[in-house]
């Protein structure tokens, strides 16, 4: 009898053994580690400067804020945010261009009129910035420039016509006019239509006609990213992404989804864009995708994580690419 004490002994040790194991295993694997992602998108107030990282899905609130942030530009050397915002009531006339750090600190009023003022866009070396006005009687959209600390106002390019969706790289500027790409040198000379899109400028249910917006040209200035109008059925407006070279050659179809898509930024490398899906169909989503620019590899990259009344705009990468600063909105 008393043998079988010593026998049953060393049985439950390596047992004992065994268990502490594998509780300290699944412990480890249920317990979050400093490189998971938050398990909640933080929040103060209804709208937010935010930055995603890519390959944690971690996420931080950079700065808050009651009202929009809207047109939400990243500088070329990612050291500014730029942005409209209005003032002291929700008239467009009270729409101001403002300017902060990347850090979210030092906000700056560029613009102070009864105007509306929107769509802001650095130069190459963010000394100076291209943005959209109505100063003229017809309240049109004209292309105005001022210096980078809002100095030096002045009308820099107007089309005879409703100019839209201004983006500045290198020499060249590109926008918006007749439902139509143009580029324009940075000097305001050889104004040139880059897309002739199908059934341009005619209507239907969406809240704009057939055509091409929202130009973004690639890091060394030779191509452009934009959205085309697909389906004007729908009350969203159905877009797809496409490429086009400066010359208007070479147009290539990057999706073929017609999702209410666009505000197409590049990487830094120029390999993949960065965009937003604001509907699919008739339903509401203002997600982040991205896809490589030869038109592989399409993805959500919207963390699973974020709850359905967290909306994202503007989505845009970080310098060195491994990031995207967006515009956050809890819908209420």
């Amino acid at each position: 009898m008393e043998s079988t004490k010593p026998i049953k002994t060393i049985v439950c040790i390596p047992n004992l053994l065994i268990f502490i194991f594998l509780s300290i295993f699944i412990f480890s694997c249920d317990s979050p580690t400093e490189n998971d992602p938050p398990k909640e998108v933080p929040h103060e107030e209804r709208w937010g400067i935010y930055v995603l990282n890519l390959a944690t899905e971690g996420v931080e609130l950079i700065t808050s804020s009651s009202s929009p942030f809207s047109f939400f530009r990243l500088s070329n050397k990612g050291e500014h945010f730029i942005f409209s915002r209005k003032f002291d009531s929700l008239n467009n006339e009270n729409e101001e261009i403002c300017i902060m750090d990347s850090e979210g600190n030092n906000f700056q009023r560029l613009t102070d009129n009864e105007y509306l003022d929107v769509y802001p866009a650095f130069s190459s070396q963010d000394t100076c910035i291209v943005f959209l006005s109505s100063w003229q009687e017809t309240l049109n959209l004209d292309l105005y420039k001022m210096d980078v600390d809002g100095s030096n106002q002045r009308l820099f390019y107007d089309s005879g016509s409703h100019d839209a969706d201004v983006h500045w790289m290198g020499d060249r500027i590109t926008f918006t006019a007749n439902s139509r790409i143009w580029t324009i040198n940075s000097n305001g000379s050889d104004p040139v239509a880059v897309t002739d899109p199908p059934n341009a400028g005619e209507w239907g249910e969406a809240p704009y006609p057939y055509g091409d917006y929202d130009p973004r040209l690639s890091p060394v200035g030779s191509r452009i990213a934009f959205s085309r109008m697909v389906d004007a059925s729908n009350p969203h407006g159905g877009y797809d992404i496409f490429l086009v070279s400066l010359d208007g050659t070479g147009v290539m179809n990057l999706t073929n989804s017609g999702y209410t898509q666009g505000v197409a930024n590049w990487s830094h490398q120029g390999d993949r864009i960065v965009y937003q899906v604001s509907a699919i169909g008739t339903q509401g989503k203002y997600d982040i995708y991205m896809i490589n620019s030869d038109g592989s590899n399409i993805q959500n990259i919207t963390p699973d994580y974020f709850p359905n009344d967290f909306l994202c705009h503007s989505p845009a990468f970080s310098m060195d690419d491994t990031k995207i600063y967006f515009v956050g909105e809890w819908w209420e």
